[in-house]
């Protein structure tokens, strides 16, 4: 980052003109001038809601972002850590012998389970390298094959009693069509559906849960086959979306639109945003528990129903680590229900979620990843945010450099340990932050 601004000055200081979008508090605090949009996300924004320097903004009490600049985050939020087991001890860790993918140097790397671990270091050091290339797969073949699995990564694995699943959040695309949306994703359409079609005025009419999909001929609008809009091919133009006629975006048709659930049909169920629908739905603790995590990442201003193809980087990432970390949560209490008795915490490998979120997400993200731990969990970040570095119980600083010149553990332990590390590139920022 520091080497990006540098280049940015430089430019600036040869007379050109620079128009940056980002979150980075650093880059923020080196600039000339500030536009901050607003007040809130998606149809709750969309206005300037301050503008000047950095001085001036931070001023401005109708700013988001200006408080977040006038009064830093004060790290650990919670007030203290969780305590980390004894590292000699055998119980409460994770740990990985040999690991050797691409340019990891045979090291043996221990996780605290039970804790929020965060693994840091420079672009290329070997971060990914370990955990998609040798935590995941070590992990998922372990529980897969039992005490005696082929690790092709690593060694070996020990310290498997303490998982029951291993849940990996990768940032590939969530959906491509307008068919997919948020409440089809997150699964709690499935919900939805089944209560409609449990509804007395449904059950007279014979309509099952199908008859409220909006992607099966029978309760869809059939003029636009339940996308909401029209589609028109142009020869020499754009394709151009036109809203239905027939249903109005609606995307049912009206005898659908006449089964209501406290005065509101499907159709105006999926028009609502999230936080509407978690409050709508608070009576169903399967559909408003979902939506409440998704409503605390700072996404509770997208529509159940918006599609998929229109959401920003930050809001599909966001989508589906809820949606990884829900279906976990379900899993998890499911196994408790079958066996009668306390389960073992999941482990969740989380990949740099804080791309496209605003400070004040990423806030309310770090209270999503502790409350994981609160239960029991294992949660495991790969993350380049200073703010998710110094809530973290551990740290893992790979390095020093990238390529064949990292692959190595260069800090470990809590974030004012690896604050004090000599070697690491990570820790004159990490301990900026905490004295801060």
């Amino acid at each position: 980052n520091v080497a990006l601004l540098d280049t940015l000055v430089a430019l600036r200081d040869k007379g050109n003109s620079l128009l940056v979008v980002e979150h980075d508090e650093e880059t923020m605090r080196r600039s000339d001038y500030i536009i901050d949009m607003g007040p809130g996300a998606g149809m709750f924004g969309g206005e300037i809601v301050a503008r000047g320097t950095v001085k001036e903004v931070s001023k401005d009490k109708n700013s988001v972002t200006g408080r977040v600049l006038g009064k830093p985050v004060v790290h650990p939020s919670r007030g203290s850590r969780r305590k980390l087991p004894a590292l000699k001890s055998k119980e409460g860790w994770l740990r990985v012998k040999g690991a050797c993918a691409n340019n990891l140097k045979d090291v043996d790397i221990s996780i605290p389970a039970g804790r929020l671990t965060v693994i840091t270091g420079i672009s290329g050091s070997g971060k990914s390298s370990f955990m998609r290339g040798v935590l995941f797969p070590s992990v998922s073949e372990s529980l897969k094959r039992g005490k005696s699995p082929a690790f092709t990564a690593c060694k070996a694995i020990t310290g498997m009693d303490h998982i029951e699943a291993v849940y990996e959040v990768d940032q590939s695309p969530i959906g491509k069509t307008s068919r997919s949306t948020p409440a089809t994703y997150i699964k709690v359409f499935d919900e939805i559906r089944a209560l409609f079609a449990a509804l007395p005025a449904a059950k007279m009419r014979g309509y099952t849960a199908s008859r409220f999909s909006f992607n099966t001929e029978g309760g869809r609008c059939e003029a636009c086959t339940g996308h909401g809009v029209i589609k028109h091919e142009m020869a020499f133009l754009p394709t151009s979306h036109v809203l239905c006629e027939e249903c109005k975006g609606r995307r049912y048709n009206a005898p659908t639109l006449e089964i209501e659930y406290h005065g509101r049909n499907i159709g105006d169920v999926m028009n609502m945003t999230i936080s509407e629908a978690a409050d709508f739905f608070a009576a169903h603790p399967k559909i408003a528990r979902t939506l409440r995590l998704l409503a605390d990442t700072g996404t509770g201003y997208l529509k159940l129903g918006q599609p998929s193809p229109t959401l920003s980087g930050g809001e599909a990432q966001r989508l589906k680590l809820v949606a990884e970390l829900s279906r976990g949560v379900a899993r998890t209490e499911n196994a408790r229900l079958r066996r009668n008795q306390t389960v073992k915490g999941n482990l969740y490998l989380i990949e740099e979620p804080t791309i496209g979120l605003h400070p004040a997400d990423v806030a309310r993200l770090v209270d999503v990843l502790h409350r994981l731990v609160d239960d029991g969990h294992t949660v495991v970040v790969i993350e380049h945010n200073l703010d998710i570095m110094a809530e973290a119980d551990c740290i893992l600083d790979i390095g020093p450099e990238a390529g064949s010149e990292g692959g190595r553990v260069v800090a470990f332990g809590t974030p004012e340990e690896v604050a004090k590390s000599k070697e690491s590139r990570t820790a004159p920022f990490l301990a900026g932050v905490l004295r801060d």
